[in-house]
């Protein structure tokens, strides 16, 4: 923005009241700056001027609104269901105080907003809807997936030509873009049926929970209701386990995990991108 100009620093070890000049005081010019851009109740930084070289607050607010604005837009964009659950006014509000508490940690906004769904579990006027930070996490995981790199999948068949004492035994490359999301409610039901252009429908939180597979295996970001225990066993081959190892936590987690149709809605997914059979005794590798 135009108009608003900071008051150059002396770079005269001595230009400034006899003293010597530091980097310090540069870093906490910008601190200052950052921290009155999200906070309306600080008072402009020192140093602050408009073109006549006087202090000028009116425009600095207008500087602090549009950050402010920029940001609960990019919140806007990246968690419309939420938006659509709470209302315009609500989110917005609700936006606005994330801003103030968790600025962007990077020039690059698609990466903004990781936090926001643990922000919503802990915002006080949304507690009445308890599903609302896991519908955030589906969002933010669909976002993640959208932007992930781009691998080539598994040809199916590569799998059936191992021998059947051979499969327990390897390990499995993931997609960049799998993602897993459980909730204890219905969290795919309820997005789906607030996506944009979608009819919503009467949703019981009495139909219990539900855990997605969000992937990105081409152009489309998909998302799958998962079988039981089928997220503890697809985040347990993402952390390196054996396909033998993942299933025994799949089990613990889950007594009525199905290996076989775990495997094939994974391969369905094309949510595989290779295999390693192990050798020796290790049982694991690095994600």
């Amino acid at each position: 923005m135009t108009g608003l100009l900071c008051q150059s620093i002396p770079t005269h070890p001595r230009a400034m009241n006899g003293a010597p000049h530091v980097a310090g005081d540069l870093d906490a010019r910008q601190l200052a700056f950052a921290e009155a851009i999200l906070d309306p109740a600080l008072a402009p930084p020192s140093g602050l001027v408009g073109p006549d070289g006087g202090p000028s607050p009116r425009r600095f607010a207008v500087y602090r609104n549009n950050v402010v604005v920029g940001l609960v837009d990019a919140l806007k964009a990246a968690f419309p269901v939420v938006r659509r659950l709470v209302g315009e006014d609500f989110f917005a509000a609700m936006a606005r105080v994330y801003v103030s508490r968790e600025p962007p940690s990077t020039p690059i906004m698609l990466d903004y907003g990781a936090g926001f769904p643990q922000f919503v579990g802990t915002f006080e006027p949304a507690a009445g809807l308890i599903y609302l930070a896991d519908v955030a996490r589906l969002e933010r995981a669909w976002s993640e997936a959208y932007h992930a790199a781009e691998a080539a999948r598994l040809d199916p068949a590569m799998l059936a030509c191992l021998p059947p004492d051979l499969l327990p035994w390897i390990w499995l490359h993931l997609h960049p873009s799998v993602r897993v999301v459980g909730s204890p409610h219905p969290v795919v039901t309820i997005w789906h049926s607030n996506l944009d252009g979608a009819k919503p429908i009467p949703v019981s939180l009495d139909e219990g929970g539900q855990e997605a597979l969000v992937c990105r295996p081409d152009a489309e970001v998909e998302v799958r209701t998962l079988p039981p225990g089928a997220a503890a066993f697809i985040a347990a081959l993402a952390s390196g386990a054996t396909v033998i190892d993942a299933a025994a936590v799949a089990l613990q987690n889950d007594t009525r995990f199905d290996l076989a149709g775990s495997l094939t809605g994974l391969i369905a997914a094309r949510a595989v991108t290779g295999f390693v059979p192990i050798t020796g005794d290790t049982h694991r590798r690095e994600p």
